[in-house]
């Protein structure tokens, strides 16, 4: 059986050192909305060698690559090539972090797993040298656009951002909302569809890499939100963005290297990270609450003694299990070179979210009034948690994507 061995744990530990030290000081800043959170995430890269890790691991996958289509060394799938890093490493500070400022592992994951993810897959050797190792580094920051005012969960059918043909270029057009770190990004993968002049649901879906500052481009303020304030959200406007093939993702029309199913392999990455989020939320959430049922005192009697709380507390406990072993299950499997479905993908996020927010509510109702108080960690997290129900999918499209399975 899997379980987190002494290098994860002293990892675990130089997280929870390093969180103390540079995040708690800053976090009432950070969850004002008034900081934004880059320079911190900067700071933990350097601190841990996250920096040199991620631009070594990168140089080496595109020397291989070269190779590949120069035809010195045969093909791999380069989906499942994991580098021999040990997977787990890259969970933990997001677990870490989502104790304490989840919208953090938004903002990061966003940026270097998203956005680079897009390149990374899809992109042309040139293209991933061009944008992927500044956003692997968090020395640039990334956004990924597909989300319009009018779609929401039918991201593509609802579609209306375009792009048309001008001769060897493309003219772009369109808004897009609820984009993590929108207000701030250096490099966007905008998701748009072809318009050749053919019914909208016909029209070919393709991803272009843009680049703040360019003409036509606007990027909003950071729009005001419920929870993850650490994590910017905003809005993209694009008017007559005049963009070259060479910012074409694949540089190809065809929506098999690049399009559609880009997109969707990028939905089925970001469900799955959802899990370590949660879990990370739920552990803090069930540390603060044992803390207060223990020395919180009612009727004489520390709360802990009522057996209400203690079916709070164990009920707490067993998500922590199941969500737990869910990422335990994502590391084995990427240590196998497999992913999973994306059923199976949309399954573990929906269950780890609704375990989240289900412990950080009961969390809160633990604290009775204090846990509404600010004052209170579990206010923020109770918000916080929230949206992992809601992005990447909500609860709902994530039972359409299990049952589809089921039945097909």
């Amino acid at each position: 059986m899997y379980e987190w061995s002494d290098e994860h744990n002293m990892l675990r530990q130089a997280m929870k050192d390093f969180i103390a030290k540079e995040l708690i000081p800053i976090r009432e800043e950070l969850e004002h909305g008034d900081l934004p959170p880059y320079e911190l995430l900067r700071k933990m890269f350097k601190n841990f060698g996250m920096d040199e890790m991620a631009r070594a691991n990168f140089d080496k996958r595109i020397a291989r690559d070269k190779a590949v289509a120069a035809g010195e060394v045969a093909g791999t799938d380069q989906d499942n090539d994991k580098g021999g890093m040990d997977p787990a490493f890259s969970l933990i500070p997001t677990i870490e972090l989502c104790r304490q400022s989840p919208g953090l592992v938004t903002a990061m994951g966003v940026s270097m797993g998203l956005t680079a993810s897009a390149i990374n897959k899809k992109g042309t050797i040139a293209q991933r040298e061009r944008w992927v190792p500044e956003l692997l580094t968090m020395e640039k920051i990334g956004a990924w656009a597909i989300t319009e005012p009018n779609s929401g969960s039918d991201a593509f059918g609802s579609m209306l951002a375009t792009a048309k043909r001008d001769g060897e270029e493309y003219i772009l057009n369109g808004s897009k909302t609820f984009i993590t770190n929108g207000p701030y990004a250096d490099t966007i993968v905008y998701i748009c569809k072809l318009d050749e002049g053919n019914d909208r649901k016909d029209r070919k879906v393709l991803s272009f890499v843009l680049d703040q500052g360019m003409d036509g481009l606007v990027q909003s303020k950071p729009l005001r939100k419920m929870g993850m304030h650490s994590s910017p959200t905003g809005e993209l406007f694009l008017t007559d963005v005049r963009v070259g093939r060479d910012r074409l993702i694949g540089e190809t029309e065809d929506v098999k290297k690049g399009g559609r199913d880009g997109a969707k392999s990028t939905f089925q990455q970001e469900r799955s990270g959802v899990a370590a989020m949660s879990l990370g939320i739920i552990e803090e959430c069930l540390e603060l609450s044992i803390g207060y049922a223990k020395d919180r005192e009612q009727f004489g009697q520390r709360i802990g003694d009522f057996q209400l709380i203690q079916q709070k507390l164990a009920m707490m406990e067993v998500a922590r299990m199941n969500v737990q072993n869910l990422v335990f299950r994502t590391i084995e499997l990427s240590q196998d070179g497999k992913t999973m479905t994306f059923a199976e993908a949309s399954a573990m996020k929906l269950y780890s979210a609704q375990q989240a927010t289900a412990v950080a509510l009961e969390a809160v109702q633990l604290h009775g009034g204090n846990g509404y108080m600010a004052e209170y960690h579990v206010e923020q997290l109770a918000r916080d948690a929230k949206v992992l129900q809601i992005y990447a999918g909500t609860d709902e499209i994530q039972t359409v994507a299990i049952a589809r399975d089921l039945l097909k």
